[in-house]
């Protein structure tokens, strides 16, 4: 099956999202500074303290964001006004380093998750559905490449397919029991996967935070390029479900591919 010229430029631009640069990268360019020398700043025991603001970050967040939305049809996404508010809160956060993460972390991500949904929807997503819900959640699954991921190659359909039987899982569940109940074990080993992949990025945010010339007016920028990072991973990720809800998995795969 051929897929029309919109489409394929469609799906060219939802590639170079997906595939692009790790949010490390991104805030590298903009401090100006490597983030190893964050990593290395950071206490003994600070990947314990992301590991439990990570996990504890997404279950709040699967609880709270998705159910906040309408479902009324696809309408331009609220890019900004969700920069905006995760800003100010990277700058709260960042005055108190990775003390703040904690407290920090779930505010952010349940932000992002709601504007994760924002642009599930513009792509025509009815993100009332448990699977659409879900495949919100499955956006902090993809942080772009890194060099851990070259070296495993764990691009963008690696990764889906990574999660595909904990995402069947989770949304049996819901659609038996109604709510997403976080402690079901269905839903726990969703979280857990998702929290071992979104973990690695979280840590490179608190690395970037933990440098003392960042401080708060760093962490709003810190912030600022998490969201950003995470809109493009959606972006790309609802473009290709869009695709396959017109075309078949399997041919977008084979295009996405040959890219």
């Amino acid at each position: 099956m051929e897929i029309s010229d919109k489409d394929l430029q469609d799906l060219c631009y939802a590639k170079s999202l997906l595939e692009n640069v790790s949010l490390a990268a991104k805030i590298c360019n903009a401090i100006g500074k490597p983030i190893e020398k964050g990593f290395e700043l950071l206490p003994s025991n600070w990947s314990d303290v992301v590991n439990r603001a990570t996990v504890n970050a997404l279950e709040r967040a699967l609880d709270i964001a998705v159910a906040m939305m309408d479902d009324r049809g696809p309408r331009v996404s609220s890019n900004s006004f969700h920069k905006l508010i995760v800003t100010a809160t990277g700058a709260g956060g960042g005055a108190f380093g990775l003390a703040g993460l904690p407290v920090e972390l779930p505010v952010s991500t349940t932000i992002m998750l709601r504007s994760i949904a924002d642009i599930a929807r513009s792509e025509g997503e009815q993100i009332k559905i448990p699977s659409a819900k879900l495949a919100c959640i499955e956006v902090f699954a993809l942080g772009g490449r890194s060099k851990v991921d070259d070296a495993a190659e764990m691009g963008y359909f690696a990764v889906r397919a990574a999660l595909a039987k904990a995402i069947s899982e989770a949304a049996k569940h819901i659609a038996e029991k109604g709510a997403s109940r976080v402690g079901a074990p269905a839903m726990v080993r969703l979280i857990t996967q998702v929290a071992s992949r979104f973990g690695m990025t979280v840590s490179e945010k608190a690395a970037a935070q933990a440098i003392p010339v960042v401080g708060a007016a760093g962490g709003a920028i810190v912030n600022l390029l998490f969201i950003d990072h995470f809109q493009d991973m959606a972006r790309g990720h609802f473009i290709v479900r869009r695709m396959e809800r017109t075309y078949s998995p399997e041919v977008v795969k084979n295009v996405y591919t040959r890219l």
